[in-house]
């Protein structure tokens, strides 16, 4: 809704994530919430993050200026596919169960069902999502990552580091973008609510997110991911005219339905323990 009202991705981008640095910076100061200070190691640690990050939200949003919302879902509701054998190659899981696996085709059924209903189709468009698609995968992967090895005094010192130094590099496309300069001199109050609003959420998201990503496997966090946007395509259908038909919605929630019955895969090692206490309990039956 902030893009559709003001034509400024870059702007909304960057006060999303300064906005929320700043938010956290200002509970801390008031004592409120603990937070980590800056530090240079931990900056550097954090700058990889950063940019996978901002590249991921960037692409999102550039998707979704040129696609619907439910074209990007498609994309949305296969990434789990990909992170499970991501996660069993590079963070230590095994591969999904049987029934795991079949509610992640499930998803991808849904998925290509949809695209068969997708009447807005635009190359430009699912090119932006292509390009999402593979940077989000890395995101998940590389973040859950520096979510276990990485050691933070608390979950808002996360939020800070990788929303401030995310929102730097957005400094230097915001000076040259004629176009949303442009856009930025006409911007009306509405609009600017609009833009509040979307920062107040950021900073919920972000908090959570990384929450819920220390949490869970990189390939839950995804399947939790596509799980929410049964809200997402209520809110569509209300208030947008370019929508996916009964079938294409009725898609959407078979995909959602299928993430439901979705199981995290455990670790390799604790598997591993957990076969050699069912050998040593036969041995002593």
């Amino acid at each position: 809704y902030a893009i559709h009202k003001v034509a400024a991705p870059s702007f909304i981008l960057f006060s999303q994530l300064m906005g929320t640095a700043l938010v956290v910076k200002l509970f801390s100061a008031c004592g409120k919430i603990e937070c980590d200070k800056l530090d240079k190691e931990k900056g550097k640690q954090f700058l990889p993050v950063a940019l996978i990050f901002l590249a991921t939200i960037f692409a999102n949003m550039k998707s979704l200026q040129y696609a619907n919302v439910e074209t990007f879902m498609v994309f949305r509701f296969s990434t789990p596919l990909v992170v499970s054998i991501a996660d069993y190659l590079f963070l230590g899981r095994q591969l999904p169960g049987p029934r795991s696996w079949l509610c992640l085709l499930a998803l991808s059924i849904g998925a290509v069902g949809y695209a068969t209903t997708d009447s807005a189709f635009e190359v430009k468009g699912y090119t932006f999502c292509a390009i999402w698609y593979v940077i989000f995968c890395l995101d998940q992967i590389y973040l859950k990552h520096v979510t276990d090895t990485v050691k933070m005094e608390s979950n808002w010192g996360r939020v800070f580091y990788s929303n401030f130094l995310a929102s730097a590099p957005l400094v230097f496309t915001l000076s040259g973008d004629v176009d949303e300069i442009e856009a930025l001199r006409n911007i009306s109050f509405e609009a600017l609510m609009a833009v509040f609003v979307s920062v107040a959420l950021g900073v919920g998201m972000s908090y959570f997110a990384w929450l819920a990503r220390s949490e869970l496997s990189a390939a839950s966090f995804t399947v939790v991911g596509n799980t929410c946007k049964i809200l997402t395509i209520a809110i569509n259908v209300a208030l947008w005219d370019k929508h996916a038909s009964p079938f294409g919605i009725g898609c959407l929630l078979f995909c959602l339905g299928a993430a439901f019955f979705y199981k995290q895969a455990p670790m390799r090692t604790v598997a591993t323990k957990d076969s050699d206490y069912a050998s040593a309990a036969k041995m002593i039956v």
